[in-house]
């Protein structure tokens, strides 16, 4: 096999496969550090073996065992096991109920990687903590990709995911799925980084690329896991729906050169129909007890059955905005909220509604108010305060794609 096709083989793998591969490692050795290490080798020694030898049937297995046995090898020459396993304590009943209703839903299902991404999550660990590990850990990116996701320098970021590993060693965090008792409290924690790393993904914070389409599946994946274990948890099904109606409009979000297509041009036979199907089954699950993730999903599914975006029912998306704000009082849902009001009562209202959160420190740096300001303002005759809003917007985008799109909007009025 030539070397570039391996190379794109084990490309593939590690989109794919990292999570599974890591996991597993981690179980063997309770050592982060050490299981990282393993991995990374058995990805550089895939590159020379498959080159020779052909991909594998199964990628992961080969990858898993390499690096486990790379690993168990360490142990035994160092004798490290005795000082590695506090690291990350076992469960000390392997088969626990939590791992039962997995295997019983799903005998290949990945609870590895759901023990992974539960110790990313623990609430020992800070919101930030908990999102760079995961996109480090469970997602595969390097320590310099997900500097960039935070915008703060690659020797930051570093030091932060250092000291994050160091606190769950010295707080013993557990390396298991939580029991069915402890895990709807551990729920929140995983959510709101499962959120953060499907929208880091769907529209990525700076560069090239509108999406990074290996975070978005990376996080409906790890959804769709925790739904199959606590399907009690509304909200649960709440995010993978709003996630999976989102997603589906993924094919439809560029042109045939690359550039964006906003909500109101989109092709919709371009959708992702089984995805629609599915994010909308989940809907009524979700609303069972209506939290800010099921009523995302419902707004989403109202644009996701209108047939056309002039059919569009924005006073019911209003409506759920105005749920939304009582349970979960958001400086971008109102932004949101203001947009779909002016498909209502018009520019002049949606432009007062959106300079009242001018003065708001969380959207001082959020490209989309002035966008929405200034599209409002262009409607409304006001070009020249319109151009100096896509001016500010310009400034603020970090992402290449929708850059040149706010560009384009700007030189058309």
């Amino acid at each position: 096999m030539p070397s570039a096709d391996a190379a794109a083989a084990v490309a593939d793998a590690h989109r794919r496969e990292w999570a599974f591969v890591l996991a597993a490692t981690v179980r063997v050795t309770r050592d982060i550090d050490l299981a990282e290490e393993c991995v990374q080798e058995a990805y550089a020694q895939a590159l020379t073996v498959w080159a020779q030898q052909g991909v594998p049937a199964r990628p992961g297995a080969w990858l898993t065992t390499v690096a486990r046995n790379r690993a168990l090898g360490q142990l035994r020459r160092h004798a490290t096991q005795r000082r590695a396993l506090p690291l990350l304590v076992a469960d000390e009943l392997e088969d626990d109920i939590a791992e039962q209703a997995v295997n019983a839903a799903d005998p290949h299902f990945a609870d590895d990687r759901l023990r992974l991404i539960c110790t990313c999550c623990h609430p020992a660990l800070a919101l930030e903590a908990q999102v760079a590990l995961t996109l480090r850990l469970v997602c595969g990116l390097s320590t310099a990709e997900v500097a960039r996701a935070f915008l703060v320098s690659e020797p930051t970021m570093a030091a932060r995911i250092t000291r994050a590993k160091k606190k769950i060693a010295a707080a013993r965090i557990p390396y298991r799925v939580p029991t069915p008792a402890d895990l709807p409290e551990r729920v929140d924690a995983v959510l709101t980084v499962v959120h953060l790393l499907f929208t880091t993904g769907h529209t990525a914070p700076y560069g090239a690329g509108l999406v990074r389409r290996e975070l978005t599946e990376s996080a409906i994946d790890v959804a769709r896991m925790l739904h199959t274990l606590v399907r009690e948890h509304a909200e649960v099904a709440g995010l993978l729906g709003l996630m999976l109606l989102t997603e589906a409009r993924r094919g439809a979000r560029l042109d045939a050169d690359g550039a964006m297509v906003p909500l109101e041009r989109q092709d919709r036979r371009r959708w992702n129909q089984e995805l629609i199907a599915e994010g909308l089954a989940l809907v009524p699950e979700s609303l069972r007890r209506p939290g800010k993730y099921a009523l995302q999903a419902a707004i989403a599914a109202v644009h996701a059955e209108a047939v056309t975006y002039q059919a569009t029912d924005w006073r019911q998306i209003i409506g759920l905005y105005d749920e939304l704000a009582r349970c979960w009082p958001s400086p971008v849902a109102a932004l949101n909220r203001a947009v779909a009001l002016g498909y209502v009562d018009g520019p002049g209202p949606a432009l007062d509604a959106l300079d009242a959160l001018a003065a708001d420190p969380q959207l001082a740096a959020y490209e989309y108010l002035p966008a929405a300001r200034a599209h409002f303002l262009a409607e409304l005759g006001r070009a020249d305060e319109a151009r100096a809003a896509y001016d500010e917007a310009i400034l603020l985008a970090g992402n290449d794609v929708e850059r040149e799109f706010l560009v384009r909007k700007r030189d058309a009025v």
